[in-house]
């Protein structure tokens, strides 16, 4: 399992999930509503209006920001980032997979950003490094405490399997030898012999001899 050190280092560069300023900053903006429809959602053999959008898309400061938010919202339709709908496609099928330890580092933060499903592990598995209560957990995944409470228990078993693979030593409990109580036999391994305990003697008192007759 991969440790994060540097998780009060800041996760620039990243858009929140609700965060729809970098419209605002695109190259497209202000354009009339037809007009885009027509450069960004072509037919797919309208070469000369995709041509327009990629010049656009080469040039726009938010070219990444575009092409994130329609990956993360599964917008299979027109063109977003510069990419059409065909040049997306193996982005949207990797994207499942995708693990940008920035986006967990900005989770820490307490940043709402997208996580795909690695990213959402990542953030399991060291929730549970980092000691987090299922209730904590539950409030940052906006899952319920039950879930939360499975997945950090699968995170504990994924840390006892590689314990074990790896051969590391597992903690041994210590137990603590109690006295037998009174009256209680004590039991011997055999071919050991079992301490007799002996009555100390009391002392004699000397008989007492009468006078004679």
């Amino acid at each position: 399992m991969r440790h994060i050190t540097t998780h009060d280092a800041p996760a620039t560069g990243l858009r929140g999930i609700a965060d729809t300023s970098w419209h605002t900053r695109g190259a497209c903006h202000g354009m009339d509503v037809e007009d885009a429809d027509a450069v960004f959602f072509p037919l797919p053999r309208d070469h000369e209006a995709i041509a327009e959008a990629k010049e656009l898309c080469g040039w726009c400061p938010v070219r990444s920001d575009c092409l994130n938010y329609a990956l993360e919202n599964v917008l299979k339709e027109g063109i977003w980032g510069g990419l059409t709908e065909a040049e997306r496609r193996p982005w949207h099928d990797g994207l499942p997979q995708r693990l940008d330890y920035r986006r967990v580092i900005a989770f820490f933060q307490g940043r709402d950003v997208h996580l795909t499903e690695a990213e959402r592990q990542a953030v399991v598995d060291h929730a549970y490094v980092r000691g987090w209560r299922p209730d904590r957990l539950a409030v940052g995944l906006q899952i319920s405490r039950k879930h939360a409470r499975d997945l950090l228990r699968q995170a504990a078993n994924k840390v006892l399997d590689r314990d074990r693979r790896q051969g590391a030593p597992r903690p041994k409990k210590k137990r603590q030898k109690t006295a037998p109580a009174a009256g209680r036999p004590v039991t011997t391994k055999p071919g050991t012999r079992q301490p007799v305990s002996r009555q100390a003697a009391s002392p004699s008192t000397p008989a007492s001899f009468g006078k004679a007759a």
